[in-house]
């Protein structure tokens, strides 16, 4: 856990978040600034700064979150929706917690951004 990381602190308990699933290894909650009816970030609760983090160690836990994702948009009651990495902030990262985006519920554009 990073101690000043705002997605650690809500996989840990110390901030609330619209929580949708949680297991031993992931949390998803809504996103608190929804870019679509659907929008959901699916996090690690292993502190990684972003997708460029990943190691080779971490590949099973980058897979699982995406598998999470699916689960999330199922529960959701989505057939399609779009599944977002952003690394960086000139890609749109804004929270320095790797963190997956599952959007959907509307019609989405391409290409994006």
């Amino acid at each position: 856990m990073s101690e000043d990381c705002l997605f650690c602190k809500i996989a840990a308990g110390e901030i609330p978040a619209d929580k949708v699933y949680e297991d031993d290894q992931t949390l998803a909650f809504r996103d608190i600034n929804p870019q679509a009816p659907v929008h959901c970030l699916v996090i690690p609760k292993k502190h990684l700064d972003a997708p460029a983090a990943v190691t080779a160690g971490d590949e099973a836990l980058a897979g699982h979150l995406i598998r999470v994702a699916g689960e999330v948009a199922r529960q959701e009651g989505i057939d399609d929706y779009r599944l977002v990495f952003n690394n960086g902030a000139g890609a749109g990262q804004t929270v320095f917690h790797i963190h997956l985006h599952v959007l959907g519920g509307r019609a989405m554009q391409w290409p994006p951004g």
